[in-house]
């Protein structure tokens, strides 16, 4: 069944930036306590998935899996330093962010430098809606392209492309090259090499003191099904059925972060895991909070339950079938319901 959003009051929504900034200070407590209950369960998963590779390959993957939820947590941390919401010092922050970069193998500057892109961005339909977000095409457009055009867009929008192989090639080619090409982007650039040196080198170091299976059977697993992972969240944080997609001129900020982005609505063991990157809504309103008051924010303002659309497990699963932005609509279409509209 299609998740319906809730109806937005314009009076309500001017106020949610003032609600939510009350949020934004940075808590050296909390950050500390996330740095531990990150990294040191991810090392001793990590460890421990080294001396199971002589026991069992399916045992090791299966703690991998376990061990990419680690990784999430510690991506967000590197997120979050992105943004400079983690801790008051922005020395410490970018010190964090490449300590995190280091194990996420994902480029700290270059990829907060996209990050921010679409945050201000967000829903904005525009000739680089790829930058840091998942291609969408309209109706409109879809319908103009070739057939071979056509082809390549639903090979893209097929979820075992998208999520399964999508992560890796946005993880260890995407973000390995400069392929954006934008002004000002210069230092990212230099900063994306830079890291490249010394993530090669860094697990160069890993292969030679601890055999190439380290790198192969422990961590590369972890970062894949890290990936798998963080490109489903990602997806379903601005995929849903009734998003928020504007031409630039149309455009509102506030709009896209509370229409635009879902409540995925999860058990709170997962919510921890992930970091609390499920409160996406407010997140969006202000990337200045720090993921560990996200669910403060939201539980201490019940007005989001009202505004906002929250969607469960089950129902994202019904994301997979969103391909298309119908304009007239206002709503995400499938590849079916496009065709079958053809065909009438």
């Amino acid at each position: 069944m299609a998740n319906i959003a809730p109806t937005l009051d314009p009076a309500l929504l001017q106020h949610l930036p003032a609600v939510v900034r009350s949020y934004q200070t940075p808590n050296f407590r909390k950050a500390n306590i996330q740095i531990l209950t990150s990294f040191l369960p991810f090392v001793a998963l990590w460890v421990a998935m080294y001396f199971l590779l002589d026991v069992s390959i399916l045992l090791t993957m299966l703690l991998g899996v376990v061990n990419a939820f680690f990784l999430v947590r510690i991506f967000i941390i590197q997120h979050d330093c992105g943004h400079q919401s983690f801790t008051p010092s922005r020395r410490l922050n970018d010190f964090l962010g490449v300590v995190c970069s280091t194990i996420s193998i994902i480029p700290y500057k270059y990829w907060a430098k996209s990050h921010n892109y679409h945050h201000g961005h967000n829903g904005v339909l525009h000739e680089h809606r790829d930058l840091g977000d998942v291609n969408l095409l309209t109706v409109e457009e879809f319908s103009k392209l070739n057939r071979w055009n056509r082809f390549l867009y639903r090979l893209y929008r097929n979820w075992f492309v998208l999520f399964v192989l999508g992560g890796m090639f946005y993880i260890f080619v995407m973000l390995r090259f400069p392929f954006v090409q934008l002004t000002g982007w210069t230092k990212a650039h230099r900063a994306q090499l830079f890291h490249n040196i010394w993530v090669f080198a860094f697990y160069a170091s890993l292969a030679f003191f601890l055999g190439i299976k380290a790198v192969l059977l422990v961590h590369f697993p972890i970062v894949v099904f890290f990936g798998v992972i963080a490109m489903w969240f990602f997806y379903v944080q601005h995929q849903h059925e009734y998003t928020y997609k504007q031409w630039q001129h149309q455009w509102d900020y506030v709009m896209a972060a509370i229409k635009g982005s879902t409540y995925y609505k999860l058990p709170r063991v997962f919510h921890w895991l992930t970091g609390n990157i499920g409160y996406h809504h407010i997140h969006h309103l202000n990337s200045l909070v720090p993921n560990y008051e996200l669910a403060r924010c939201h539980r201490e303002n019940p007005i989001f339950d009202q505004l906002v659309t929250a969607i469960t497990f089950r129902e994202s699963l019904q994301c997979i079938f969103n391909k298309l932005w119908d304009e007239q609509q206002e709503r995400m279409i499938s590849f079916r319901e496009f065709y079958r509209r053809q065909a009438q």
